[in-house]
This record gives structure tokens, C-alpha cells and sequence, in this order.
């Protein structure tokens, strides 16, 4: 029987593990809450983000870690989504290259007297903002684009429903109930949903459209991704299910494939994958920290890779062209396990036994004590 390797990018060499932590900043008086979510096998570790915002006025330099400007006139749109926290956000709005750290953006919403609060929707900013004046720009409702949604890398369809109906006419109801046949969007027979195939991108639907248009314009450009990677109709499915998984464990664009050919590598040696990432999404305690003993033992999870055997059972996420190109094209290694030991740079070790594991572990466990901030 081939394996999933072999099935999914032609290798010899299969298989897979799975590790993300979610980090969780608890606010005091009104600070915002920070949570971040990265799993870590055989440690089940995590970490979510909350809150943040600034004042239009405000301009000022965090310790070289700030822009000091409106922008450098090119538009960026920039999606919250509903149950945002500040790291979120902060974090994407330095990925997008609005801000020049997420650091800035927190320090500026801590130094506020009063917590601002985010509406779930598109909004259009500026590349090279600075904290402030990127968070004025998303708390000021003239900013927000309605027929416009930016879905976001490794957004679940849940929030994907949420996001098209705070931007559009279509309600969440209409929505769920066109997509109750994936078939009828020509999805492979195993699809139950549309999971995994509602491409992250930029939109701007027509008003006329309705929740089928909408959906029916997303899954195309997903297949059309799928095909630009090389993707066969008939291993669609898995590729998919795959890259689902390192959308949400990966953290930099460049261990993608790493963590890619970890999850093929336990698969081919019969381990089990041991996401927390999936035990959360089957459970639908997305919004904790970590998972406890008893998720991790609760067989009835059939998305929980604690107990079942094999790559996730159905997508867990929407992934973008890097975790779809790590799905099919995975880094040679021997890799069983990685942690990202630096919550701040992202940085992630990757190890070929338990026992370089367990070091790698001690590494991020130091570091986290150093930074009492994330737990």
C-alpha cells in the first residue's frame, strides 16, 4: 500500500508528526488578554492572542520597533474576524507589513487608559503605519470596505462564514445552508464540508451575489490554487487534509516544508500525529490555551490525532499557496518532532529522536520561564 508520502508528493521517505503551542497573556486590570496557538507533540502546549488599539494622534516611536507614520500611501486590507485577540491581530498586521512589529502594537494598546473594541470585518490600511495609527484606522468605521473580505491563511470556515457576512448582505444562515452540499461544488466525495477549500484571499463580490456565488467564486479559486500546484484531481483530498494541518502548525514560511515532511514521517512509522491543533478543532475549544488530559483521551474526537491513527480525518483549516506547496513538495529529512522553542522569532527545532526532542523541549521550557508573559 503507498504510502501517504508517496501518495502525496512521490517520496519514498513518508510521514508526519505534529507540534503547535498556544501562548496566553492574561490582562490585568484592563490590558488586553494575549493568546497564541502553536502546538507541540507529545507536549501539549498552546497559545492564543486579544485585544489591542491606539489613538489617530499618536505617533510615536517604540523603541526603534515602530513606524512613525499614516502609511507610505499603499493599500493594504486587513480582515478581523470574530474572537480576534490583540496578539491576532497584532501579529498579522506585522505580516502584512502595516506595522513594524506586533511588539509596537501591544505596547501602544497597554498604554491606553481605555481598551478600544474591534468590529469583526475588512478594513483598508497602509503598508508602513505606525501602531497607532493602524489601530485608529481599525477602530474608525469609515475604514471598513463593505462586498470586500479578506480571508486570512488558516481561517476555519466558521470565521470564514462570519467574515463574508460582517462584509456583505449574506447572512451566516444563508451561507451554511449553501454550503450543506460540498459536492455540489464539485469537492471530493469524502468532503462533508467545505473545510480546506475556501481559498484565503481577497474578494470583492458583487452585491448581487448570493451565499452560493460567494462560496462557488471561493472554491473555484481554491481548486484553481490546487491546480497551480500540481495538485491531481484525484489526491486533492489529501493534499488538502495535509495542508490544513501545517497552515496551522507552521509558523515561518520557511519550516512549512519541514513541518510538512514531520507529520509524513510519523505517519509512514505508524506514530501518531499527537496535534493539539486538531484535538482543538474537533473539540471546539478553540479559544483555550491548551488541551487537557481527557480531550487528548476522548476517542469520540474523530479530528483528535491523540488517539487516531493517520494523517486528520477532514481538513482543519483554509491553506494558503505555502502550506498547499509544503503539502506536495516536503523537505527531505528524517524529522520526527519540532518545537518552536522562540514565541518571539518563530524560531523551531526539528528532531530526529525523542531524545533530541526532550532537549529541544527544555530549550522552550527555559525560554518560557524567561518570559512569563506567554503562559
Amino acid at each position: 500500500m503507498a504510502s501517504f508520502d508517496e501518495l502525496l508528493s512521490g517520496d519514498t521517505e513518508a510521514s508526519g508528526h505534529e507540534r503547535r503551542r498556544r501562548r496566553e497573556k492574561e490582562r490585568a486590570s484592563k490590558k488586553p488578554r494575549v493568546v497564541r496557538l502553536i502546538a507541540l507533540v507529545l507536549v501539549g502546549a498552546a497559545i492564543m492572542a486579544g485585544g489591542i488599539m491606539i489613538a489617530p494622534t499618536v505617533m510615536k516611536m517604540v523603541a526603534g520597533n515602530d513606524f512613525s507614520g499614516a502609511g507610505n500611501g499603499t493599500p493594504a486590507e486587513f480582515a478581523i474576524t470574530e474572537g480576534d485577540t490583540g496578539t491576532d491581530i497584532a501579529e498579522r498586521l506585522e505580516a502584512a507589513g502595516i506595522v513594524k512589529s506586533s511588539e509596537a502594537v501591544l505596547d501602544e494598546l497597554r498604554s491606553r487608559s481605555e481598551e478600544p473594541l474591534f468590529q469583526p470585518g475588512t478594513y483598508t490600511l497602509q503598508l508602513e503605519m505606525s501602531a497607532a495609527a493602524a489601530i485608529d484606522a481599525l477602530i474608525d468605521p469609515a475604514n471598513r470596505v463593505t462586498g470586500r473580505v479578506v480571508i486570512p491563511e488558516g481561517t476555519a470556515q466558521k470565521q470564514v462564514f462570519e467574515l463574508i457576512a460582517d462584509s456583505t448582505k449574506v447572512s451566516v444562515e444563508e451561507l451554511e445552508a449553501a454550503a450543506k452540499d460540498p459536492q455540489a461544488f464539485g469537492l471530493p466525495e469524502e468532503a462533508e464540508s467545505l473545510e480546506g477549500f475556501l481559498f484565503p484571499a481577497s474578494y470583492e463580490f458583487d452585491p448581487s451575489f448570493d451565499a452560493k456565488a460567494i462560496l462557488e467564486t471561493m472554491v473555484k479559486r481554491s481548486i484553481q490554487a490546487l491546480d497551480e500546484h500540481g495538485v491531481p484531481a484525484d489526491r486533492r483530498w489529501e493534499v488538502v487534509r495535509l495542508a490544513s494541518l501545517v497552515q496551522r502548525e507552521a509558523g515561518l514560511a520557511e519550516d512549512f516544508p519541514k513541518v510538512a515532511r514531520v507529520f509524513l514521517n510519523r505517519i509512514d512509522e505508524g506514530m501518531k500525529l499527537q496535534s493539539d491543533a486538531t484535538v482543538a478543532y474537533g473539540s471546539g475549544n478553540t479559544h483555550r490555551v491548551t488541551t487537557t488530559d481527557e480531550e487528548r483521551a476522548d476517542a469520540s474526537n474523530e479530528y483528535n490525532t491523540y488517539v487516531h491513527d493517520g494523517l486528520v480525518v477532514k481538513p482543519i483549516s483554509n491553506p494558503g499557496d505555502v502550506a498547499i506547496d509544503a503539502a506536495m513538495h516536503p523537505a527531505d529529512g528524517r524529522w520526527l518532532f519540532f518545537v518552536t522553542w522562540n514565541l518571539d522569532t518563530g524560531e523551531t527545532i526539528f528532531s530526529n529522536t525523542f531524545e533530541e526532542h526532550e532537549v529541544a523541549v527544555a530549550k522552550w521550557q527555559a525560554w518560557m520561564e524567561e518570559h512569563p508573559e506567554y503562559q
